[in-house]
């Protein structure tokens, strides 16, 4: 893992530079989560999964200079490039959810940025599910790129918050296990992997722990889909055997979950 970080290495902390930059005495720390901090990073199908905690709210010029060099850094990124979200440290340390954020970026969202720019910056903000699991994994294993260490900055976020965010994130599985069959499995797994024993892992790390753990009749599909996660193959298996294991994790799941998130 070392030797995947230290590839990346000068890309990161341009990235950190940048937010040294650009929010200057405003910044509290840049933080590293997802699969570089966690192991089991793949270039071909991993980003790079950042952070950015700032004091108070950043300004549009402020937006508008950090994209155009976050852009352009995103270029020495893995394929799938960098995703980050910039957030004020009142809500690490206070934990809202969903959480407000200040900034978001990501390749999805790229052509938007270079259509619109400053529409962009106008717009991309709000509140977001996800940076409940994203503080979680930050406060169990996250990284520190720049500033103030984790446990001076975030909170332990409430189990109900990161269950939400979880559900959030998997309960549409039986329709998106086909196009995406890899990620869903493997998140599946570690949704499931956290409801029964509280362990927060990588996609990796659930996959293993689901052949493991769950019906020998599924050992063959999570083993598929590890294999494919650990290198440029690309994962075949029948839509129904996909949609009959999303179903059944599902129906694991469910109750816990939409408990947890008040539903």
């Amino acid at each position: 893992m070392q030797k995947k970080m230290d590839r990346y290495a000068e890309c990161l902390d341009q990235t950190a530079a940048v937010c040294r930059q650009i929010f200057g005495e405003d910044l509290t720390g840049v933080y590293l989560h997802g699969s570089l901090a966690m192991g089991c990073f793949n270039p071909e199908k991993s980003d790079l999964d950042l952070i950015v905690v700032v004091r108070r709210g950043i300004t549009l010029e402020q937006k508008m200079g950090f994209l155009e060099k976050v852009a352009g850094l995103n270029g020495q990124a893995p394929a799938k490039g960098i995703e980050l979200s910039v957030v004020k440290k009142e809500y690490c340390q206070n934990f809202v959810h969903p959480t407000p954020y200040e900034l978001h970026f990501s390749n999805a969202h790229l052509q938007w940025l270079r259509d619109d720019p400053r529409g962009y910056a106008e717009r991309m903000n709000g509140t977001d599910r996800d940076l409940a699991a994203h503080f979680t994994v930050i406060k169990r294993r996250g990284i520190v790129l720049y500033g103030e260490e984790i446990d001076r900055v975030f909170a332990e976020v409430p189990k109900d918050a990161y269950m939400d965010s979880i559900w959030f994130d998997v309960s549409g599985a039986e329709d998106e296990i086909r196009q995406n069959p890899v990620y869903v499995i493997l998140n599946l797994c570690r949704a499931e992997a956290f409801r029964r024993e509280g362990l927060v892992l990588s996609k990796k790390e659930g996959g293993e722990w689901g052949r493991k753990k769950l019906p020998a009749a599924y050992r063959s599909l999570i083993s598929s889909a590890l294999e494919s996660y650990g290198s440029e193959g690309i994962m075949e298996a029948g839509g129904p055997e996909l949609k009959a294991f999303a179903g059944f994790m599902l129906g694991l799941m469910q109750k816990d979950y939409e408990k947890a998130a008040g539903r």
